[in-house]
């Protein structure tokens, strides 16, 4: 049976792709960070990510795969893409079709 945790920038699928395409695997997770491209991800950003899903993966290690243990992974995940927001390691997206600002508004630095 086919598992997902989808938040707003992280989805999770227990499949592999092939052409655009999911297929249902029992010892394979997808990642897909920001589908919508609602953020600017310069590339160690996007390392940082995929490193931590890596961390959460393996942290997991030994036990069963659930919804709920798959769920608790992306919401973990999306804490951590929300941290980088607050960094500054990623932006939103101004040319995005539908600005929303669901991680807070953007911060700006104060001219002194």
């Amino acid at each position: 049976m086919l598992l997902k945790s989808t938040t707003r920038h992280i989805h999770i699928f227990t499949a592999t792709t092939e052409d655009n395409q999911l297929f249902e695997s029992e010892n394979t997770l997808t990642l897909d960070v920001d589908p919508d491209n609602e953020l600017n991800w310069p590339d160690p950003s996007l390392q940082k990510v995929y490193a931590q899903f890596d961390a959460l993966v393996a942290a997991y290690k030994g036990t069963d795969l659930t919804d709920y243990n798959l769920r608790r992974i992306g919401s973990d995940l999306e804490h951590f893409v929300r941290s980088l927001l607050q960094k500054g390691e990623v932006s939103y997206n101004l040319s995005h079709r539908s600005i929303n600002y669901s991680m807070g508004l953007p911060q700006i630095v104060a001219n002194e």
